[in-house]
């Protein structure tokens, strides 16, 4: 559509500028002259000296009348402008179709992007930061603090940046900053405690150590403070204590918490022993408590179970047997719509699997919920 309002636009400029080059110049009787009345009178004179209307001596005074006026006209009137040849005019067309055609062609080819694909204004404003250029948004915000070294606010945001970016030392220097202008927290303690044990090539110092230790006072929950603290009891080589750490990380954490994984590993790595993904469920005691409850109670008591292995799938949905699990106790309990549902959600959260697709789908046919 762009290329089309651009085309009717060069089309009417042209129309415009080559319109009165195609049109005649008007000769002197078109303008209505005196010169070409009288041109008129005397061939009226001679028309009816000749028809007898009038006789010789009348039309001979008539005549001498008009062409006296005829001359005086003549003499005060401006001289007509030569006109010009044709060969000028289809000079000057050919000029004027190169300048308002091929020229702005040729600007556009030289100081625009004609390589570059058309994008939607929505799409360029909405487009995600990853996309944008890494180094001049870093530079933005480097130039700014530069001259605003006391930003507190800017030295935090930028600091995860040069973590995810391998630029540790830079990284160490920014958290100091942000510690020492925004105060001291847990959050900010363990950061420069990670920085600073990324910078020795995951070795947790002795400055970090005191700073991860710093965090859990402050914050007895904080997982990464915890985390590096059983890091460095392992690096010291005390493999119980690091292992004590991270057991009492899992325990009290939850568990589709992003670092569950990398925690689980350092345990197995520590023990020698594989730790198993902690599944959603009833514990043994719970199993026999149901068995005592009356009908009532035991089935609130599996809905609540379902719907906490709900929530866990709905937070991280790779799991495929939790899904086949949860289906089959939606239609365990008479809830097809639930059912249904948990089918339509396994399908998304396990797009890029197809196996495990086929899986849910082999499910749903069995138990008549395809449509």
């Amino acid at each position: 559509m762009l290329w089309i309002i651009f085309a009717l636009m060069s089309a009417a400029a042209v129309v415009a500028v080559l319109w009165p080059l195609t049109r005649k110049p008007r000769g002197p009787g078109q303008e209505g002259s005196d010169v070409f009345v009288y041109q008129d009178q005397l061939t009226e004179i001679a028309r009816d000296r000749g028809a007898g209307l009038i006789g010789e001596s009348e039309a001979e005074a008539a005549r001498i009348e008009v062409s006296r006026r005829l001359l005086a006209a003549a003499d005060a009137q401006p001289a007509l402008p030569p006109r010009q040849p044709l060969w000028h005019r289809r000079v000057a067309a050919v000029t004027a179709l190169i300048v308002l055609l091929l020229l702005p062609v040729a600007v556009y080819v030289a100081l625009g992007s004609p390589s570059i694909p058309g994008q939607p204004a929505f799409a360029r404003t909405t487009a995600s930061p990853d996309h944008q250029s890494m180094e001049g948004l870093i530079g933005q915000v480097e130039e700014h603090l530069a001259k605003n070294p006391n930003d507190g606010a800017g030295w935090q945001v930028i600091a995860p940046v040069y973590m995810r970016l391998g630029r540790y030392n830079d990284a160490v220097m920014a958290l100091r900053k942000s510690l020492a202008l925004n105060g001291e927290s847990a959050m900010r303690d363990s950061d420069l405690g990670e920085a600073l044990a990324a910078a020795a090539n995951g070795v947790v110092t002795d400055e970090a150590k005191k700073l991860f230790v710093r965090a859990v006072a402050l914050d007895a929950k904080d997982s990464k403070a915890r985390y590096f603290l059983g890091l460095a009891d392992e690096q010291d080589g005390n493999r119980e204590a690091a292992a004590e750490k991270w057991r009492a990380l899992l325990k009290d954490g939850p568990s589709n918490a992003p670092w569950v994984g990398f925690v689980r590993e350092a345990l197995a790595r520590v023990t020698g022993q594989l730790v198993p993904p902690a599944q959603p469920g009833p514990t043994a005691d719970q199993v026999a408590a149901g068995a005592e409850m009356p009908a009532a109670q035991r089935e609130q008591m599996v809905r609540g179970m379902v719907t906490k292995l709900a929530d866990h799938l709905h937070a991280d949905g790779n799991d495929v047997d939790g899904w086949l699990r949860l289906v089959r106790a939606y239609v365990v309990l008479g809830d097809q719509q639930k059912a249904k549902g948990a089918v339509a959600d396994a399908r998304r959260a396990l797009d890029q699997h197809p196996e495990q697709v086929k899986r849910i789908d082999d499910l749903a046919k069995t138990l008549g919920l395809q449509g």
